[in-house]
């Protein structure tokens, strides 16, 4: 939406007035624009308020028919600078990462030429003419569209919806049409407003120096060059296209700045907004490269040290989901995620605890391959069932078989699509379901979300939802096709506490009556004990202690950092009432900073001078039970009766 203001009024009036103008101008004045008076070169008088040109000619009659010939080039011009720079803008980021890199180094040197001296090449190639002037303009003017789509599409590319629209696998061209465009479209019609003014004197300018329109036609620019010669005699005659280029640019620009003023300022908020998590980790990742290289050989020995230390938990042979040894590098090559393995069992939910920056959106996103194109992730098994997550899975299984519900649930719609059309998508694309038919199913998975009114929903925009309603909503999209894993990553954190316990009790419920295995993420370990039935505690890229939920309500942590999050995290029962919080002292290590030894040393009570030598082995501590850590000892066998 554009709020209305009196430059925006004042600008789309005075250009409404001029376009009629271009209409017009040639029937009522075309005769006098052509008659030859015999008075050449006359000054300004009441029959010829402008004078004459050269041969008689009237000038302002001239400079009014020429109006329709040169907003008809200027707009052409707009037109394929704005039609080539916004395609190669968002082009690289439908593309895969080679062709993105390579499309931005091109938008870079394209930019790096002023316009004028690249349209000036395009019109010596191509010849003179009102043709190659449109021609040569709108390339020379495209890099700047082509710069600004690509910051814009950018900030939108690494949103939920489009990610989970890869997810589904929505053809590239759909992702640009449907999901990069649509919210785009503002800011880009505010920098056609101002190429308007900027194309429009350039192409004046090609004419004024005679690459642009030749004769008998002519435009703004051409009769400019005309008055140049009386300009001492006569100025009049070049006044009036000077006065005719300035007052159309500025009314341009007077709608260009009345847009950029009154458009919906949340709309502008979600475009320039936090990108998603997996980009954000990336440019984290980037940020902290500086000691990689002096810590190269440091992370290499922890990395062997770990493969052999100790025996890992083999996963059961009834797991569905089984990970071995993912480990998830950054672009500048420092270890994010080092050796997680983990397993879900059917109709499971397990939980994923820690700190910000421990890995766990990392791994959840390697799970449901939405991690960024510049991050690599490798691991010795990743397998859904019977479906390898390392190769080229079929697009089909894994939209269907994997659901992902996201943080927050603002990011997780696109905002300029409704309801309806984002969750049918996948039902009409892979399972090849009829539009009215999918909107049946997608009506009746809202209503077992418990939202009210769902067919009234499925027409409402994500705006017109609240966000514990948005959240149910997209709860209801990633169980549309009955996927058999759901991976929850921090659903409830952007949420009230309410709204928390309510998404808690709806994904229980999903759990119970549909037996969907979870994985769920949280920084919150009292919600991973109230809902889960396994934990996983990350801590810097690894998990350090695996353990049940009930021995984690229980207080029966062995992981001196597992401990150090229970004891920071407030208790309303009998136990846990007048017992202080604590706090974790220090931060977490940087991924290219990681130590050698135990990454929780530095932080840790039970510190040893042998934790700083290699990563601490599992341990076990009990059925179902592990933890890695120096300080412990394992736990004794216990045989089952016969």
């Amino acid at each position: 939406m554009i709020a209305w203001s009196k430059g925006l009024a004042a600008g789309l009036i005075g250009l409404g007035v001029i376009v009629l103008l271009a209409v017009v101008a040639p029937w009522i004045w075309g005769a006098d624009a052509t008659h030859l008076s015999g008075a050449a070169r006359a000054g300004v008088s009441g029959a010829h308020w402008l004078g004459t040109d050269a041969l008689g000619r009237d000038v302002l009659a001239r400079t009014l028919v020429a109006t329709r010939l040169t907003l008809v080039m200027t707009v052409l011009a707009t037109a394929i600078a704005g039609t080539l720079g916004i395609l190669l803008g968002t082009a690289v980021w439908v593309s895969g990462p080679r062709v993105r890199e390579t499309g931005l180094r091109l938008i870079d040197v394209m930019v790096s030429y002023p316009a004028i001296i690249l349209a000036l090449a395009v019109a010596a190639i191509l010849g003179a003419g009102a043709v190659a002037a449109v021609v040569a303009i709108g390339v020379a003017w495209s890099p700047a569209f082509a710069r600004l789509t690509a910051n814009l599409a950018a900030s939108v590319a690494g949103r939920d919806f489009v990610a989970t629209a890869r997810l589904l696998g929505v053809p590239p061209y759909r992702v640009l049409t449907r999901h990069l465009l649509p919210n785009i479209a503002e800011p880009l019609l505010v920098l056609l407003s101002v190429a308007f003014a900027g194309t429009l004197t350039a192409l004046s300018g090609l004419s004024f120096i005679g690459l642009g329109v030749q004769a008998p036609s002519y435009d703004w620019g051409a009769l400019l060059n005309t008055g140049l010669a009386a300009l001492y005699t006569n100025p009049a005659e070049a006044l009036g296209p000077a006065v005719a280029i300035t007052l159309t640019g500025v009314l341009a620009g007077f709608v260009g700045d009345g847009l950029a003023a009154g458009a919906d300022p949340h709309r502008m908020r979600v475009l320039g907004g936090r990108r998603g998590r997996a980009a954000a980790a990336t440019v984290a990742a980037s940020s902290a490269a500086a000691s990689a290289a002096s810590s190269a050989a440091a992370s290499s020995a922890a990395a062997r040290a770990e493969r052999t230390a100790g025996d890992r938990p083999q996963a059961p042979e009834d797991a569905l989901l089984t990970v071995d040894d993912l480990r998830i590098h950054a672009p500048t090559g420092e270890e994010l995620v080092a050796g997680v393995s983990l397993h879900v069992r059917p109709g499971e939910i397990v939980g994923v605890v820690g700190e910000s920056g421990s890995g766990k959106s990392l791994t959840a996103m390697a799970i449901a391959r939405l991690l960024p194109d510049a991050v690599r992730a490798d691991a010795s098994v990743l397998r859904l069932d019977d479906l390898d997550l390392r190769g080229a899975a079929s697009p089909d299984r894994l939209a269907t078989e994997i659901g992902v519900v996201y943080q927050d649930p603002a990011a997780s719609f696109n905002p300029a699509l409704r309801i309806g059309g984002q969750l049918t998508e996948v039902l009409r694309r892979h399972r090849g379901i009829g539009r009215a038919e999918a909107r049946e199913r997608a009506a009746r998975a809202l209503e077992r979300v418990h939202i009210t009114r769902p067919a009234a929903r499925l027409r409402q925009h994500p705006h017109e939802l609240s966000g514990g309603m948005r959240q149910r909503a997209m709860i209801a999209s990633a169980l549309l096709t009955e996927p058999r894993l759901l991976i929850a990553d921090e659903p409830t954190t952007a949420l009230d506490v309410t709204v928390q316990a309510e998404i808690l009790d709806l994904l229980r419920e999903v759990n119970r009556r549909d037996g969907t295995a979870m994985l769920f993420i949280s920084h919150d370990i009292g919600v991973i004990a109230s809902l889960c039935h396994r934990v996983l505690v990350m801590y810097s890229g690894r998990i350090v202690e695996e353990l049940s939920a009930a021995d984690l309500a229980a207080g029966r942590a062995r992981h001196p950092y597992t401990r150090a999050l229970l004891a920071a995290t407030p208790r309303l029962d009998a136990a846990g009432g007048g017992t202080p919080l604590t706090t974790i002292p220090g931060r977490p290590p940087a991924p290219a900073g990681r130590p050698a030894g135990c990454a929780f040393a530095s932080r840790c009570e039970l510190v040893m001078p042998h934790c700083a030598d290699a990563p601490p082995p599992p341990v076990r501590a009990g059925e179902d039970h592990w933890a890695a850590c120096h300080a412990l000892e394992p736990a004794p066998q216990v045989e089952s009766a016969p």
